[in-house]
């Protein structure tokens, strides 16, 4: 009923259905996506809720819309049944039986392989160990947050048995893109203008020790920011032979965290940075995607963490970003006319006890 009000469809009309919502998705392409992205963020920006000078990055597993089952061999097509049944026969049982194909699946090593194996359905979703342990199909979304604002400046999706130390590029590459544009559009609608997005673009990197290695290291020095990423626990001493400059971008990156800044950096990234995943994934109902394809899923992805960045701003400008928040809103003020009214009554004809008897 209430998307109903929102959209203007009279009751005596009927709504669309689900496919004609998933319909107008394929119709409008990854790019208008990505607009409308990009609007909402010069939006924040106006509002001074882009910095773009400090970025939080993380990542996170969303179980695919594809059962494990349903995997096919890459070479012949197989399935994982027939699969098993050929290295039973192998093995000399001419007619195995459920037990014999449960052994034989138990002697082997790497039967998760993403390069031997691809769900028909959804080729773009990875076998993946999620964080509870289990063993999925699923995508990897990855945010790079504003650490001034918790504003979300950029959003992918990759491949999710890649690693952190992988998947980092194409996210901070995004982030610094954005920020680039952000501060173009100010500097060409607002010239004279205090701006409001830090003019030298990203100048530093949070990100969680998942992040951490020398490569990513000289990468960022490459791009010119300064990284704050703890390092992994290592048994023994690292070996630098060859490794000058890795080891001298470790050292500087060890000295940062260790410093008041950096445990403060940390500190927040831990609050901004998962919130916008509880908010999108956890709360928002997109742990597990509903469609299948990078392309569709982004499209949702961005609409999504629009709809987030979007609510950071009515909490900035009204104090209220949710619909349940402006539901209880509503109550209030109807509450607040009902005693104005009634104060007015009040005023005029005076206060009855009921008994007949008026009280000036």
């Amino acid at each position: 009923m209430s998307i109903r009000e929102f959209v203007g469809i009279p009751l005596n009309e009927e709504a669309p259905d689900h496919t004609t919502i998933s319909r107008t998705r394929r119709l409008i392409d990854v790019e208008t996506h990505q607009q409308v992205f990009g609007w909402v963020l010069e939006r924040l920006a106006e509002a001074g809720l882009v910095k773009g000078k400090r970025i939080g990055i993380d990542a996170t597993a969303l179980e695919a819309n594809a059962a494990l089952r349903s995997i096919v061999r890459r070479d012949n097509g197989d399935s994982y049944e027939e699969f098993l049944k050929g290295l039973a026969r192998q093995s000399g049982i001419e007619t195995p039986t459920r037990e014999d194909l449960g052994r034989v699946d138990r002697k082997r090593k790497k039967k998760g392989s993403n390069r031997e194996w691809v769900n028909p359905h959804d080729p773009d979703a990875r076998i993946t160990k999620m964080k509870d342990g289990r063993t999925h199909l699923a995508h990897k979304a990855e945010h790079a947050v504003d650490m001034d604002t918790g504003a979300v400046v950029a959003v992918t999706l990759q491949e999710a048995h890649l690693g952190d130390t992988t998947t980092v590029k194409e996210t901070l590459a995004k982030a610094g893109t954005t920020v680039a544009e952000l501060i173009e559009r100010e500097a060409a609608a607002q010239p004279l203008k205090k701006p409001q997005v830090n003019l030298g673009g990203i100048e530093e990197v949070v990100a969680d020790k998942g992040y951490h290695s020398g490569p990513t290291l000289q990468q960022m020095q490459a791009a010119g920011v300064r990284a704050y990423i703890p390092e992994k626990k290592q048994a023994g001493k690292r070996h630098w032979v060859g490794k000058d400059n890795e080891q001298r971008l470790v050292y500087a990156n060890r000295q940062r965290l260790q410093r008041p800044k950096g445990q403060r950096l940390l500190r927040k990234r831990g609050e901004l940075i998962e919130r916008t995943f509880a908010h999108c994934y956890d709360t928002g109902g997109m742990r597990r995607t509903h469609l299948r394809k990078h392309n569709n899923i982004l499209k949702r992805l961005l609409i999504h963490v629009a709809g987030a960045n979007l609510g950071l701003l009515l909490r900035n400008r009204y104090g209220i970003g949710t619909p349940r928040g402006l539901q209880g809103l509503s109550l209030t003020l109807d509450l607040f006319l009902v005693l104005i009214a009634c104060e007015l009554e009040f005023e005029k004809n005076g206060w009855s006890d009921g008994s007949g008897v008026t009280y000036p």
